[in-house]
């Protein structure tokens, strides 16, 4: 719900007066972040943390853990702890593989969109449009079809799983995941409630089969880890490297050895493997602008729109966009995945604002890998926080002093302050200056707009008009209001 200060604002200008007009927002200069690989802070946090994570092997008794710090488009640090293999001694190191198990589902909702860009489908297609099997039993009389967006945002009411496979680790083939869709009925009318489904992402992967021509592990290769450079990536590959996968801790001490697991028709939803560096290079990609082509392997349009959160948990702390997890985080957004598999615990999380990310792979079923990457959050974020790329300053300019005073709107008066050699405006109706909206100069008497929250006209132009006989004006995007004081 917007806050008070901001419907006040919104009021101010709520009627368009004669003379308004649009003004053209100039681009932000963005100045190129410099590396932190050897910011002495940064290295502090990491020294901090590496002494916390060590402890946490020492006396949970955790087999390894792989973690990978991103800035941009680099991995700028990475370090390995414990063991790949704890009986032969095989150090953990950035070649070691780990399944990825849920990370899947990002590169599953890639590739639908992909297909979306290719004219092949539309979000609001219904499943069934493409997929005729796909006849599932509505859990009410007047539910709509599930549509290829519930699927990739958990909100298609269909059942966690496919079968028992997380408990006899056998999973359904292709054609056991069809023939079991004629006798399901969904648990919830799609868009009840955020509900995780794997189930959902299996239907989606064969989605991209049918619509591709390809299998679903063919086609990420050929359109997603080949143009990124994710050579040690794979699906459902027993492939040389991988850490041991360990169950969780028990009483005595002792931990369970997994084998092999194929996810065979649930690839889709949680067959990935990969390594850390691999993983940093997807991660980078979720930073890059402009159309598809290459290593940009989905327009940047596309990858906002996958990352905007469509549902959310009841607790409004944790949310999904289009195969892509958001989580709050001392009060700034992450996105990514989560993932786990037999013997494996993994999390990606990354800020797209700072353009910074971090990675924990984990080899144990009680890794707990998502606290490990809100601890590396907690010990290199505020660095890159400090250090984000912001838009290039302009100097200031004295005489945009004579700006300040009251200005009287329809409903409301704003003040313009001056501060520190920079303005802000206040709403009268503010309860405090924590209300205070802020003015980033633009040059030549022109402002942005910038506010904690979108009910004001963030983003937009601000600057005052001046003529003989007539009061200064204040401009605020498309509406005006009149200084009827000057302070």
């Amino acid at each position: 719900m917007p806050s008070a200060v901001h419907l006040a604002v919104a009021a101010c200008f709520a009627l368009a007066l004669p003379g308004a007009r649009a003004i053209a927002q100039p681009a932000p200069a963005v100045a190129p972040a410099r590396s932190l690989a050897s910011d002495p802070e940064f290295l502090a946090q990491t020294r901090l943390f590496s002494a916390w994570l060590d402890a946490q092997l020492a006396y949970r008794g955790l087999p390894g853990v792989m973690v990978g710090v991103v800035q941009d488009q680099s991995l700028i640090w990475q370090k390995g702890f414990g063991f790949a293999d704890v009986k032969a001694r095989r150090p953990m190191t950035a070649e070691t593989k780990f399944r990825m198990a849920s990370h899947s589902k990002m590169l599953t909702a890639i590739a639908i969109m992909q297909l979306r860009e290719e004219g092949k489908l539309r979000l609001d297609d219904p499943v069934e449009m493409h997929l005729p099997w796909f006849k599932v039993k509505p859990a009410g009389e007047d539910d709509g079809p599930i549509t290829v967006e519930q699927l990739l945002s958990h909100s298609s009411g269909l059942q966690r799983e496919a079968s028992d496979h997380w408990t006899s680790y056998d999973f359904p083939t292709e054609q056991e995941l069809i023939a079991l869709m004629g006798g399901r009925q969904a648990a919830l009318p799609p868009q009840t409630r955020w509900k995780y489904s794997n189930l959902a992402y299996g239907v989606a992967g064969l989605l991209v089969e049918k619509l591709s021509g390809q299998r679903f592990a063919d086609y990420a290769q050929a359109n997603i880890l080949g143009p990124l450079g994710m050579a040690n990536s794979s699906f459902d590959k027993p492939v040389p490297g991988l850490a041991t996968p360990y169950g969780r801790r028990m009483p005595d001490g002792s931990r369970e050895v997994f084998g092999f697991v194929d996810a065979r028709g649930m690839a889709a939803a949680t067959g990935l493997t990969s390594d850390v560096r691999d993983m940093a290079k997807f991660v980078s990609a979720q930073f890059r602008k402009g159309p598809r082509g290459g290593d940009q392997i989905l327009s940047s349009g596309s990858m906002r729109e996958m990352q905007r959160v469509r549902s959310v948990e009841e607790t409004w702390r944790n949310g999904t966009g289009l195969g892509f997890q958001t989580q709050r985080i001392n009060d700034k957004s992450y996105v990514g995945h989560s993932g786990g598999y037999p013997g494996y615990i993994t999390q990606t999380l990354f800020q797209p604002a700072d353009r910074f990310g971090v990675i924990v792979l984990t080899n144990s079923a009680d890794g707990e890998a998502g606290d490990i990457a809100r601890q590396l959050i907690a010990a290199v974020g505020p660095v890159f926080a400090k250090a984000a790329a912001k838009p290039a300053a302009v100097p200031w300019d004295p005489s945009w002093a004579h700006f300040q005073g009251v200005y009287r709107g329809r409903a409301n008066d704003m003040t313009v302050v001056l501060l520190n050699d920079r303005l802000a405006l206040l709403p009268s109706t503010a309860a405090g200056i924590d209300g205070a909206l802020r003015l980033e100069a633009l040059g030549n008497g022109r402002f942005r707009l910038d506010a904690p929250t979108g009910g004001a006209p963030i983003g937009e132009t601000v600057f005052f008009q001046e003529e003989p006989g007539k009061p200064m004006r204040m401009v605020m995007g498309d509406n005006w209001m009149d200084r009827v004081s000057a302070h």
